[in-house]
Formats: C-alpha cells, structure tokens, sequence
C-alpha cells in the first residue's frame, strides 16, 4: 500500500503567512506582477492563454500561425486571409480587453473604497466575467484555413500535443478539414 505524502503547515503556522516566519514573503507582488502581464497582453489584442482549448486541438489562431508562416509553408492566399484574420480578431478583441479592464478596476476601487457589500461585489464581477469571455470568444474564433500536414508542423513547433479527433458527431475529419481549407472554408465562428 502506498500513502499520498502531503505537506502539512507545523502547528500554529498557516501556509498562508505572509513576511517573517511565513513561506513565502512576496505572494502578492508575484500576483500583481502576473495580472498587470495579463492585463497588457489582452489589452494589446493577444489572447494570453484564452484560445488554449482551441489552439491545442489544432484550432491555431492567426497570430501563432503567422508567427510559424516559413515553417509551416503558407501559401500566399492563406497568408493573407490569416493577416486580414488577425486585424479583424485585434479590432474585435481590443474594445473587449478595455472593457474587461475597466470591469477589474470597477472591482477594485468597490474593495479600496470599502463599498463592498455583497450585491454590488456579485454585480461587479458578474460584469467583468461578461467582458472576459466577450475578449475570449474573439479569441476562439476558428477558422480552419490550414492543412493536416500544416497543423501537425504547428503542434509539432507549438510544443502541443497531437489534437485527438474522433470520428463522433460534431467533429470533422481531417480529410474533410483538409478539403474545406482548400476551397477556402472555415470552421466554426
């Protein structure tokens, strides 16, 4: 029989203590660091992470794929459809990110100001959830402008795993995929 091994804080100490005799004395400003990262990522248009479930199940979006433009042998039309993808997915996106930021800073200055109580704070966020999945859905949507054999040269350069693709109902084939790439069709938007 094999036991889990879990780390349990000595009594009278909290893992969460913070400064002296407390594990670690900077969780906050790592935390701040993060979100201010977070929150220029997606105000410039980026997704930073938001497109992960499409991206990793050969979904790419038009920016890590013109990144990837020479190893993955685009042609000049697929190109420039996926240029025309990205300006469209940052005009989209941007307006979005600004209001996700405004909706975050809302939710601060209710906790710095002390007018918290809990139906403006379920308020607060429910707006700011609204925002972050609006700047999401920019992100996620697909277009399936790219061939089996590109889509495995970008999860191979991508560090992903391979996408599993069943052949249940609502998915496609890559043999169907790689046709309606080449007639110039997209997936889901």
């Amino acid at each position: 029989m094999v036991l889990p091994l879990v780390a349990v804080p000595a009594r009278g100490q909290s893992p969460h203590q913070h400064g002296p005799g407390g594990a670690d004395p900077q969780p906050h400003q790592r935390v701040e660091a993060c979100e201010r990262d977070f929150e220029q990522v997606v105000a410039d248009g980026r997704g930073a992470g938001l497109a992960f479930a499409a991206d990793q199940n050969g979904y790419p979006g038009p920016l890590p794929v013109l990144e990837l433009k020479d190893r993955l042998h685009l042609t000049a039309e697929q190109e420039a459809r996926m240029r025309t993808l990205l300006e469209a997915m940052f005009a989209e996106s941007r307006p979005r990110a600004a209001k996700l930021a405004d909706g975050e800073a809302r939710l601060r200055r209710l906790f710095a100001t002390g007018r918290a109580d809990d139906g403006v704070v379920r308020a607060a966020v429910a707006d700011a959830e609204r925002a972050r999945a609006e700047v999401r859905l920019a992100h996620l949507r697909t277009h399936d402008l790219l061939t089996e054999e590109q889509r495995r040269t970008y999860q191979r350069f991508a560090g992903a795993p391979p996408p599993s693709r069943s052949s249940g109902a609502g998915s496609r084939t890559g043999r169907s995929r790689a046709a309606s790439a080449a007639r110039g069709g997209s997936g889901p938007s």
